[in-house]
């Protein structure tokens, strides 16, 4: 959002923050109503809020806020949370990171390497065994293919440079907004396709990608199956807005992908 939430938002995380110095918005975070990094009375917070609305946003905002004592110390903390009939706020530990580099020769790509390792090392919550992988459904052709895409790993399942900070010792996942139970290669799939629209070749991000565990064990079936879904998906997103740059960039790394394991997509 652009404009200020007004004073009866402020009001409302006023207990939890005390009197705000300054609200610095992210340039990032364009699902939300408002991430900012708020400095106040009781310290440094990054905010995060939306409009108490029934749908996927405020969904999504619950479900991250449900996730996130099980994601710990992966994702920073979450030290508190307001929720009134306006608003659903929730604000965490302020880290001190960057966007992760994954152009060719960044030193990030081991330590981000290392993040998804220990994403796939976590368990799923009771909480998340409901919360079954379905975005990739449409488009897969068959009902065999969409199979492939289950699993019984927790995943992030919105990897991106952006996702994935990196500080002076340690990184941290961030935006657990849509976490799922799938199969646990897909994470790691979608760090492939990232890296190709970084600058990559497939058979470097294939490199990278064969350092994670989960990317071992996977079936290549699904994967291939995968990256098909992931060109029609992308090439759906360009339909829809084609003059955004960044959507082409991923439609173009995707099909770079998916030819390099051989896959033909129509």
């Amino acid at each position: 959002m652009t404009r200020d939430p007004g004073p009866e938002f402020w009001a409302r995380v006023h207990p939890h923050t005390g009197d705000v110095i300054d609200v610095r918005r992210t340039e990032r975070g364009a699902m939300s109503d408002l991430t900012a990094v708020v400095r106040c009375e009781k310290g440094s917070f990054f905010v995060k809020a939306m409009r108490n609305r029934p749908g996927g946003r405020r969904d999504s905002i619950i479900r991250e806020k449900s996730i996130n004592r099980f994601v710990r110390p992966i994702s920073p903390a979450l030290l508190w949370s307001a929720e009134d009939e306006e608003w659903v706020v929730l604000g965490f530990e302020a880290v001190n990171g960057r966007e992760s580099d994954f152009r060719p020769g960044g030193t990030d790509l081991p330590a981000v390497v290392g993040l998804l390792n220990r994403i796939g090392e976590l368990d799923v919550p009771d909480v998340a065994r409901d919360w079954t992988e379905t975005r990739w459904d449409r488009f897969a052709t068959t009902d065999a293919e969409t199979e492939l895409f289950r699993g019984d790993s927790l995943l992030h399942a919105d990897i991106n440079p952006f996702n994935l900070l990196v500080g002076d010792h340690t990184v941290w996942a961030v935006d657990w907004g849509w976490p799922t139970r799938g199969a646990a290669f897909i994470d790691v799939a979608m760090f492939t396709v990232h890296l190709v629209a970084s600058g990559h070749t497939a058979e470097s991000a294939e490199s990278w990608a064969d350092r994670c565990r989960a990317w071992e064990k996977a079936d290549a079936r699904a994967v291939d199956a995968f990256a098909a879904a992931t060109v029609r998906l992308w090439r759906e997103m360009v339909e829809r807005k084609p003059d955004v740059p960044s959507r082409k960039a991923m439609h173009e790394a995707a099909r770079e992908w998916a030819a390099h394991r051989g896959v033909t997509v129509v």
